[in-house]
């Protein structure tokens, strides 16, 4: 998949500021809208180092509400968390209903840093692509929006923006021999993360790829895509506002089908009852 991601593509300054506002505008409005829908969305960012996901997140968090939105940072896992699957620290980040999650990396490090650094065994990333599949078509049949971002960027273009920071003095803490290492083994890496986005790529939690190399193409791409994702989503909660029963919409929308069947199950009490010879009401003779 990576090798259809164009990273000669760029955009104009005069078009990004013709197209980058109203996303922007459009972004904040539908965070309300999706907070009155009831509808949790959570936002995925990986990709390769220096592609820009911190950068990304703070443009995309500083328009959005934050009474009702929560950044995680990618961190190994806890002692406590290591008791538990896996999956059970992602799970306990999960947003609250008419909130908005993003995770700066998240659950797909199983198969990709854990597998290329050999931090798991093969057969624990190989039932990872599964156990992931198995846990977003959950989130998605439970109502909440789900989209995940690879930034993409070519190893020439990785290791030009590390040496551009080690000539900061202000950046230069940013770029460790690690850094380097994952540079040299680009291909192993790309591997990898060919396999994740083949196996992973479903209808309920496609991935989008991010042609990352020119900064002002990759903001408007992810705006784009997360704006089409979240009108999406409040079409399908009008469309069916009762698929999700813990909801006040669904409340509100199935209240009279529910009086209808209080009133046909009462009913069908009182006529069992008198059939049988019982009282209907209290102190009501049969």
């Amino acid at each position: 998949m990576l090798e259809t991601v164009d990273l000669k593509r760029s955009l104009s300054r005069a078009e990004y500021k013709r197209l980058m506002p109203p996303l922007q505008e459009r972004l904040r409005g539908l965070q309300y809208a999706l907070k009155e829908a009831e509808l949790a969305t959570l936002v995925l960012f990986e990709g390769w180092d220096a592609a820009g996901k911190s950068s990304m997140i703070q443009r995309v968090a500083e328009r959005l509400d934050p009474r009702a939105f929560r950044e995680w940072p990618g961190a190994p896992p806890s002692e406590l968390e290591q008791r538990y699957h896996w999956l059970w620290r992602y799970q306990a980040r999960l947003p609250e209903d008419g909130h908005v999650a993003i995770f700066d990396h998240s659950w797909y490090g199983r198969v990709l840093v854990e597998r290329v650094e050999k931090l798991v065994k093969k057969k624990a990333w190989q039932r990872g692509y599964e156990q992931i599949n198995e846990f977003e078509r959950w989130l998605a049949d439970d109502g909440q929006v789900l989209v995940k971002f690879w930034m993409h960027i070519s190893k020439k273009e990785q290791r030009r923006r590390f040496e551009k920071m080690e000539s900061d003095p202000i950046e230069r803490w940013k770029v460790s021999r690690e850094d380097w290492r994952r540079n040299r083994r680009y291909g192993m890496w790309a591997e990898a993360v060919e396999d994740m986005l083949a196996k992973t790529d479903t209808p309920h939690a496609p991935w989008t790829l991010v042609e990352a190399e020119d900064l002002r193409l990759a903001r408007v791409r992810v705006f784009e895509t997360l704006v089409r994702a979240m009108e999406a989503a409040l079409k399908r909660r009008a469309d069916a506002p009762a698929a999700v029963s813990r909801s006040q919409l669904a409340q509100r929308a199935t209240k009279a089908e529910r009086e209808k069947r209080a009133k046909e199950d009462l009913q069908r009490v009182r006529e069992t009852a008198r059939d049988a010879g019982l009282p209907l009401e209290t102190g009501e003779a049969s």
